[in-house]
Order: structure tokens, then C-alpha cells, then sequence
């Protein structure tokens, strides 16, 4: 798909809409708990209040708007965004990023865990202000759990009203924060950034504050991740109206704390305590909503996420579905499972948003040093941009998150126990990618020109019973002229499957997201055809449905005289015989393996148990097909030492 044509790439007052509800969910409700996290129990001054504002300004100038806006949404693979997208960008360039691409994915999951409910408890807490005694974890875990029941029906309809609920969110940021900038307006010199200086250089311990401050900006790679929803043009236009609403915000928090003249926040959230208290409700009300939102948007991020690394080999295949018919809308039950347990883990654990604040931050630290990794090598290699300036921009993103990154790091242990998901997470990744790469070294390909006569001879024996008109083999090969040896062997050695057709269908991984195309090659006339289906990496593969299209389009056009030859079909059955041939690997007994080679292996099997069967996956039906069990040996035991015994002399009983 052309870029200029991409459905995104229009800039109307809808699509600007429709960015503000999809893209800001995260980065736009982090005034909720962002500057409260900075001065947590500290006492209140000027010197914390406006160091911790000037940090959290340009922690979003540097981080969210050069390094997101300006720099990596320039990084759009066919309009698509995200760290896979990137990864199909520069995985030319060198293996090595491989590890970076599993790390950058895993912690941008993880972060899908515990953003919701930080996210909605910080929104629900408002209500203690207003009935003080409420129990607002039963509430929480409610709400998430509806949001995760509600994912199997789809959310086009919910998402509709995205875009205007939180342009009122983001509205109300700007009202509320600008009602205390004007009774205080001296806030507005925390925009120099002196102020942020003085706090880490100056303030006792100010250096470890901003693990806090980070907590501003974590929605920044989600919200390159987004960019396929919406377009770079949407995102750029509406960030500048979303960062004013926010630094006012900001600002308003710490106009109304330093204007209180207390030593403490005494458990106050500075968000609702500026809020007139005739508007705290409507404000309570409007928070969760974007909360939900914010929610929403980072679940079917991570669907997103797991359905790219399906495509692209990093994640075993499991059930993907399709709730509606919009591109792009789609629905993982595994995934959505694993995600609700652990947030209301989360939540159960942490009890209050302030306690989760702690553990948040270390993830998206993680993946944005990923992501500046990739987008290095995407200026320098891609765009050819001059190595000195690329260096420059590395250098700047490498000292800020590398400040970040150590000053979450000493939170690791309010997060210990997440560390394990987080390791589920990158173990899977990499197990799947590096055992996929061994498996693959063993498969052996043969020229198909060396069997076509025997197999065309195969076709026309009669004295074999036929096995199906329309024959059809999934192969992994790229060139025409090649198959692998195990589908020659499968149709030839011990029980000969004759057909009247013999097809050989490849899909091919696009480094595009939506491309569908296919390619014809007659390799004998009417009896051995290859099919290659050119399929983008967002794209779900239904191969039977594509398959039967293509042959209905040869038919209609008259072409490889499908048109004129049976097509297996009777009187008593219209449907075309077509049967699909499905290979099958189990580690052999007869391997020997280093210790890697071994783990990578048998996890790599075991994942394949559990994960979904190669019928769903390539979206074949069960009746059309026929699953051939082969062994892998990978690396044969030579040196079996066993030797052969005396023969024992007969025993003759006494008489």
C-alpha cells in the first residue's frame, strides 16, 4: 500500500479525533499520579514542587517530542508503527537486533499489566475525597474486568466515543490547571530549565526523583506504537494541543500546592485537590472514562503486539479472532486472559495507585532504550542521515534513559515478583525465534525439476488408488524451482499420494503490514503448480480461503486449463476435492544436544503443544486436511558404545 494512500494519512477534524482517543490514553492521564509521585511524602517547597514540574517539561520536550514526534515517527514501516515494524525496517542490517527487538516487545507487554490498573485506581481514589470510607479496590477490579470481558465483542462501538471523551478530558486538564496558574502565575518559571538543574544537582537524594518524573512520559512508546490507527500527520498536529493541556495541568498542581502553604500532601492527590469541590464528581467521573480509555488503547495494543510477533516468528501461534469487520480490530483470548489475571493481581497486591507507582516506569525504560537502539540504526543505515549527527542523538537519548533506567532500577525491589512475567515474556520470545532458526537450518530443499516426471507419472497409474484431485502442500521455499525433500517424500516413499494436481502453496512474510498479492508458476503443464501468497505481517493468513479464490480466479479466467478438467466435484457433492497435506516435526529420540541446543529445542516443542495447531494457524479446515508425523534429528549420537556379550553355554537340567 502506498503510503500517501494509507487510510491514516488524511488530516480531517475525525481523524484528529480519533488520535486524541487512541493515541494519548496513557501519556494524557499521568497527571494523575505523575507530580504526586515526584513529591510523595516530602515536604512540600518550592524548590521540590518547581524542580519536579521543570523535570517532568522537559522530560516531555526531550523524550516524547524530539525523540517520538520529530525523530521515531519518521521510522513508519508502510504507515504502520511499533517495535516490530521498526525490527522489519532493520533486521537487514544485522542479526543482532534481534535481542533488542524480544526485549523492547517484552517490556512493552509487561507494561500493558500495569498500566491499567494504576491507570483507573488513581482515577477511582477520587472518591475518597468525596466519601471517605469507600472501598475502592472491589471497584477497580471491577471496572478492569469488565474492560477484559467486554474484548471478545469487539470495541468499535465503545471506540467511536473515544475521541470526544477525551478531548474533554484533555479540556478539563487545560481549565483546571489554568483556574490555579492564574491565582498563582509565578509557577510558570518552572519551565526554565534551572529549576530542574537545581532538583537533581541540589535537592538530597533529587538525582533518584526521577524515577517519578519518568512516570510523565511512559505513554510515549505506546504511542508510537499507535501510529498505524492514525498517521503521523494526526499525531504530530494534535500532540501540540495535548502537551499544552498537560503542562498547564502540571502547572496547576503545583500552583495550588505552593499556594496552600502546608509542609505535606497529607494523602491528598494534588490532581482533585484543585478541582472546585462542586466539580470534584463530574471530574471523578470523566477521569475514569479516560482511564478506561487509556486502558483500552494498551489492550489492543498488546493484541496488536502478540498477532505482529506471531507473523514475524517471535511468539507461538495461538487463537486470533476477529470481532468485527474493521481492519485491524482483532481479539486474542489467551492473550486478554494473561492480561486481566495480572492486573488484578496487580491491584490485589498494591491495593492503591500510589504503592504501584513504585514498581512502575522499569518496563517502558527497557523498551524506549530498545527503540533508540533500532531507530540508530534506522537513521544511520536507512535513511543515510550523516553518522556524526545520528552519534549525537544517540549519545543524548543514551545519558537521559540510562538516568531513568538507573533510577528505576533501585525501585526493582517494589517489583520483584513482576520480573517473573517479564521473564515468561523474553524466555517464549526467544525460544521460539532461535529454535525456529535451527529448525529451519534442517530443512533440505531439492530442485522440483529432478521429480516432476515421476510425480506426473504417479498422476496417470491407475493401479494407485487416488488420494485427491487438487493435492496441496504448504512449503517454505522461496525460489520456484525448489521444494523441500520431506514433501517429495511424503509424496512419494512408502504410500504414493496420486492426484490429478499437484499444488505448492508458499506464504511469504511481507516486511509491509497489509500487502495480499500472489504469484503463479506452472512448473508441468496442468499437474505441478506453485502458488506464492505475498502477505503483509499484520495480515491474519486464512491460506485455504485465499487458495480456493486463486483456483476460482484461474477457472474464470481460463488459465492452466483448470476450466476445462474435473475438479473432483459430483453430482452428489458440488464442493472441489482439495486436500491439504500438513508435515509435522517430533524431536527424535536418536539427537544429542549442547545444553542450549537442548532447552531451545524441547521448550521450543513443548510451546508447540500448547500453542495453537497448524489447521487454525494457517487457517485451514480440519475435513480438507491430512498431518504427517516425521522425526528431527538434528544431531545424530554417533558414538553408541555397546558390545556384544559371550553367548551363555546351554543349561542342561540333571536328570
Amino acid at each position: 500500500m502506498n503510503k500517501t494512500n494509507h487510510p491514516s494519512s488524511k488530516v480531517t477534524t475525525v481523524s484528529l479525533l480519533v488520535a486524541l482517543g487512541i493515541v494519548y490514553g496513557d501519556i494524557g492521564t499521568s497527571p494523575l499520579y505523575a507530580l504526586r509521585a515526584v513529591i510523595g511524602s516530602r515536604p512540600v517547597s518550592e524548590e521540590l514542587v518547581l524542580g519536579g514540574v521543570s523535570c517532568i517539561f522537559w522530560t516531555l520536550t526531550l523524550q516524547t517530542t524530539f525523540k517520538y514526534i520529530v525523530l521515531t515517527l519518521m521510522a513508519d514501516n508502510d504507515g504502520e508503527g511499533g517495535v516490530f515494524s521498526l525490527y522489519a525496517l532493520v533486521r537487514r542490517y544485522s542479526k543482532a537486533l534481534v535481542i533488542p527487538t524480544i526485549l523492547g516487545a517484552t517490556t512493552l507487554l509487561a507494561d500493558g499489566i500495569i498500566t491499567p490498573p494504576i491507570s483507573v485506581a488513581s482515577a477511582v481514589e477520587g472518591l475518597g475525597m468525596v466519601l471517605s470510607d469507600i472501598p475502592t479496590v472491589p471497584i477497580v477490579v471491577v471496572i478492569l474486568s469488565m474492560l477484559f470481558f467486554f474484548q471478545r465483542f469487539g470495541t468499535y462501538k465503545i471506540g467511536s466515543a473515544f475521541g470526544p471523551v477525551m478531548a474533554l478530558w484533555f479540556v478539563m486538564l487545560l481549565v483546571i490547571g489554568f483556574v490555579n496558574i492564574i491565582q498563582m502565575p509565578e509557577v510558570i518559571k518552572a519551565l526554565n530549565p534551572v529549576y530542574a538543574y537545581r532538583l537533581l544537582a541540589h535537592y538530597p537524594h533529587g538525582f533518584w526523583l526521577l524515577g517519578a518524573v519518568f512516570l510523565s512520559t511512559t505513554g510515549a512508546e505506546a504511542l508510537y506504537s499507535d501510529l498505524g490507527h492514525c498517521g503521523k500527520k494526526n499525531i504530530r498536529i494534535t500532540w501540540f494541543f495535548v502537551k499544552v493541556c498537560l503542562i498547564s495541568c502540571y502547572l496547576g498542581q503545583a500552583a495550588w500546592m505552593l499556594s496552600r502553604h502546608q509542609t505535606s500532601l497529607d494523602n491528598i492527590n494534588p490532581f482533585y485537590g484543585m478541582m472546585p469541590v462542586w466539580f470534584l464528581i463530574p471530574g471523578i467521573v470523566i477521569s475514569t472514562a479516560a482511564t478506561i480509555i487509556a486502558s483500552q488503547a494498551l489492550i489492543s495494543g498488546s493484541f496488536t503486539l502478540i498477532n505482529e510477533a506471531m507473523s514475524l516468528n517471535f511468539w507461538p501461534r495461538v487463537t486470533v479472532r476477529q470481532p468485527t469487520d474493521l481492519k485491524g480490530q482483532i481479539y486474542i483470548p489467551s492473550v486478554n486472559t494473561i492480561l486481566w489475571f495480572g492486573c488484578v493481581l496487580m491491584i490485589l497486591y498494591f491495593q492503591t495507585s500510589s504503592n504501584m507507582e513504585a514498581a512502575y516506569g522499569f518496563s517502558i525504560t527497557i523498551a524506549m532504550m530498545m527503540t533508540t537502539l533500532l531507530l540508530a540504526y534506522y537513521l544511520l543505515l536507512r535513511k543515510k542521515w550523516n553518522k556524526v549527527l545520528v552519534f549525537g542523538i544517540l549519545l543524548l537519548f543514551v545519558c537521559v534513559e540510562t538516568s531513568f533506567f538507573i533510577t528505576n532500577v533501585a525501585k526493582i525491589k517494589e517489583r520483584w515478583m513482576f520480573l517473573f512475567f517479564e521473564l515468561f515474556i523474553f524466555l517464549v520470545m526467544y525460544v521460539w525465534y532461535y529454535a525456529r532458526k535451527i529448525n529451519n537450518r534442517l530443512v533440505h530443499f531439492v530442485e522440483l525439476g529432478k521429480y516432476t516426471s515421476l510425480i506426473q507419472e504417479l498422476s496417470e497409474d491407475d493401479t494407485i488408488p487416488k488420494f485427491a484431485t487438487h493435492l496441496i502442500y504448504l512449503t517454505k521455499a522461496n525460489h520456484r524451482e525448489q521444494i523441500e525433500q520431506k514433501i517429495v517424500n511424503s509424496i512419494l516413499s512408502k504410500k504414493p499420494k496420486r492426484a490429478d494436481v499437484y499444488w505448492f502453496l508458499h506464504l511469504h512474510r511481507t516486511d509491509e503490514p497489509y500487502t495480499l498479492n500472489y504469484e503463479v508458476s506452472e512448473l508441468v503443464d496442468d499437474k505441478v503448480i506453485k502458488v506464492t501468497i505475498n502477505i503483509g505481517f499484520r495480515i491474519q493468513p486464512r491460506s485455504e480461503l485465499f487458495f480456493k479464490k486463486i483456483v476460482r480466479e484461474l477457472v474464470a479466467n481460463k488459465e492452466l486449463n483448470l476450466h476445462i478438467r474435473p475438479d473432483g466435484s459430483t453430482k452428489y457433492n458440488s464442493e472441489p476435492d482439495f486436500k491439504f497435506v500438513i508435515i509435522e516435526k517430533f524431536l527424535s529420540v536418536e539427537n544429542e544436544f549442547t545444553v542450549r541446543e537442548g532447552l531451545l529445542l524441547n521448550g521450543y516443542f513443548l510451546l508447540k503443544k500448547l500453542s495453537q495447531s497448524d489447521e487454525k494457524a494457517f487457517g485451514l479446515d480440519k475435513s480438507d486436511v491430512v498431518e504427517e508425523q516425521i522425526p528431527l534429528v538434528y544431531n545424530m549420537i554417533e558414538n553408541v558404545n555397546i558390545t556384544r556379550t559371550p553367548a551363555l553355554p546351554h543349561s542342561h537340567s540333571s536328570r
